[in-house]
């Protein structure tokens, strides 16, 4: 049965869905799901526990504020979102991404966030495995270069010393492994909404996304 109280956002590294997705929840009042904070909370989790059991145990402790400019993940006490961002995190986070023990642990996670007007839910297989009952469903892309150019941009605004090229090669291999993967390779859900947004504003991604939810309402 179609939801249309929720919107998933699918898509590569550095396409702009987290910042669609925020955008849109603004918009609409609807609660949001960042899943790739979520794999970096397992991830985390998992760093401490060494299993796949223990870190679904930790995760169970952790209390999640999904605020849409100030999300907090709590675990004994202490907000841990500034240990989740760092590149350690982010890539024994797309290491375990791959493995199934993961990814079921996280679809009950991400299915039981709980939201009452509606939910944006942005990451690689939101509209294919988690919430395929959504009536919109995105797929934004981007070509290699622009995204790389984003994601080196966006870096240099925080004063971390990175390289394009370094990105560059970076995304290639993360489109390469989400892509391939067995499990929930990334593609776009057959009744997606396509938006390549290489030559696109952030407002104009926006203004489509509002009219593809709009016209399926």
């Amino acid at each position: 049965m179609k939801n249309n109280n929720i919107i998933t956002i699918d898509g590569p590294s550095a396409s702009g869905k987290g910042t669609l997705a925020r955008l849109l929840a603004l918009e609409l009042n609807f609660s949001l799901l960042d899943s790739g904070l979520y794999y970096r909370a397992y991830s985390y989790a998992y760093s401490l526990a060494g299993s796949h059991k223990g870190a679904k145990k930790i995760f169970e402790e952790y209390t999640i504020n999904n605020d849409i400019l100030n999300p907090k993940i709590e675990f004994q006490n202490k907000n841990i979102i500034s240990d989740l961002r760092t590149e350690k995190i982010a890539s024994a986070a797309s290491a375990l991404s791959a493995e199934k023990e993961t990814r079921s642990n996280l679809i009950y996670f991400q299915r039981n966030i709980g939201f009452s007007n509606g939910l944006i839910a942005d990451g690689r297989d939101m509209g294919t495995i988690v919430f395929p009952e959504a009536n919109t469903k995105i797929f934004l892309n981007a070509d290699q270069d622009a995204r790389a150019l984003r994601r080196y941009e966006e870096l240099e605004k925080k004063g971390i010393d990175t390289s394009y090229s370094d990105i560059k090669q970076e995304i290639a291999s993360r489109d390469k492994s989400d892509i391939e993967r067995k499990i929930s390779p990334l593609i776009a859900a057959e009744n997606a909404v396509k938006i390549d947004s290489t030559n696109l504003s952030i407002e104009e991604v926006l203004t489509i996304a509002l009219k593809a939810f709009h016209s399926e309402l």
